[in-house]
């Protein structure tokens, strides 16, 4: 029988110590207390606990990979199932979304008279421009597209996020206050000069969403898409019949075999150099896209793909993972003459994202080794009132942790202020 609500909350053991925040939750949600004001009842008090750390917790109660983080430090989950930590989250905030229990968040005068731009509305600019306004910051969201969410609305499929649910968290967050420019992007018709020059701080989240390549013979051949591209732009082929492997092992990887069987596919089989113990995606997401016939090669990597204009056949390799001195994880060492050749129609990259450099270099924005933008240890450029944080600077890639990045920043702005004297 499946359990209500109130068993799901009367499970939790209330710890003290408290390892699901303070070891599993990225954002460090007070998750014992929020569940215990729940379990009395007190949903609107549950809800204002919640609003200390985040303002996304209808979305990371849904697509957060809680068996990694909370859930996973659940003392419940020693030696039983964990608490549904995700679950009641998602319910406490979207209960608070039906309610307008937005409406009564207290907006402070730290930062009354500050105006502030935010160049990016995805979870990372969300959240910096939610926790500024609550502090009286005057926010303006500069938003590439017609519509706000970046990964959220154009990297995450309608069958892990509800678009209405999305909708109500952003307008909920927009409620305090902030104001929107659309179609505004950086280095086209935006430039980082004007915002400097217009406002007291400039916040820079507009992600890393260029897909990586792995540099193998084959990769411009037609047929060869980034998963992070097809997820955003959804300018997807024709898959009817046609077989299609998806190379990687995350969450995007999920979301692109996942999406793409759905369109029709044929076969879909996704390829990763590790094991399916190291994969890096929710055990949910492997469980949900096996349920939907996809296919999985474990310990396998691609090392060419074949044809004459478009993908005709790929080349794989087996691997075996070897510990090696000064690595956390087993590394994928190729085993010799161990390739073989699989029929293919599509190849998808799903192999990590990196920054769009034309933007940085346009800005003069100095860019890492790894190419992500450079930023010191208060998410700040060189001292000036320029700060950044997600995607952009390599954090996670988790929306927990991306939304982390743009609280944390909120309260180094407005240290930067009192610091620079320009807020009593």
């Amino acid at each position: 029988m499946k359990e209500t609500m109130q068993e799901k909350l009367n499970y939790c053991l209330n710890c003290v110590a408290k390892p699901c925040s303070k070891k599993g939750c990225p954002l460090e949600n007070d998750i014992p207390t929020f569940i215990k004001y729940a379990k009395e009842g007190n949903l609107e008090e549950a809800y204002y606990t919640l609003t200390k750390t985040t303002v996304l917790g209808s979305i990371c109660g849904r697509i957060c990979p809680h068996q990694k983080q909370c859930e996973g430090s659940c003392v419940r989950g020693i030696k039983q199932e964990p608490v549904s930590i995700g679950e009641i989250e998602a319910y406490i905030f979207d209960n608070a979304l039906e309610k307008g229990y937005n409406k009564n968040i207290k907006i402070e005068d730290a930062l009354k008279g500050k105006k502030v731009a935010v160049v990016g509305g995805g979870p990372a600019g969300l959240t910096c421009s939610g926790f500024l306004a609550i502090k009286g910051a005057k926010v303006t969201i500069y938003e590439k597209y017609n519509n706000l969410g970046g990964i959220l609305s154009h990297g995450i499929p309608e069958f892990r996020l509800d678009p209405k649910i999305l909708e109500k968290t952003i307008n909920s967050i927009l409620s305090l206050g902030i104001n929107v420019e659309y179609e505004k992007e950086l280095g086209k018709n935006l430039t980082l000069e004007e915002l400097k020059n217009n406002y007291d701080a400039v916040f820079l989240s507009f992600g890393a969403n260029i897909p990586r390549k792995m540099v193998i013979p084959g990769e411009d051949l037609n047929g060869v898409y980034g998963g992070n591209t097809l997820l955003e732009l959804q300018n997807h082929p024709d898959y009817t019949n046609k077989k299609v492997a998806i190379i990687g092992g995350g969450n995007v990887a999920m979301d692109c075999a996942r999406t793409i069987k759905g369109l029709g596919a044929k076969e879909v089989v996704v390829i990763y150099r590790r094991s399916e113990a190291e994969m890096p995606a929710e055990k949910k997401e492997i469980e949900d896209a096996k349920k939907e016939s996809i296919d999985f090669l474990f310990q396998t990597n691609i090392t060419k793909i074949l044809g004459d204009k478009k993908v005709e056949k790929i080349e794989c390799i087996k691997t075996e993972l070897i510990q090696k001195e000064g690595e956390n994880r087993k590394v994928p060492v190729e085993i010799e003459n161990s390739n073989y050749i699989m029929d293919m129609d599509y190849v998808v990259m799903a192999v990590g994202a990196k920054v769009e450099m034309e933007i940085l270099e346009s800005e003069n924005l100095t860019a890492t080794t790894k190419k992500y933008l450079e930023v010191g240890e208060n998410y700040n450029i060189n001292g000036t009132n320029i700060f950044a944080g997600g995607d952009l600077i390599g954090t996670t890639s988790t929306v927990a942790w991306a939304a982390r990045d743009g609280r944390e920043a909120a309260n180094k702005i407005e240290e930067y202020f009192k610091e620079n004297k320009k807020i009593v």
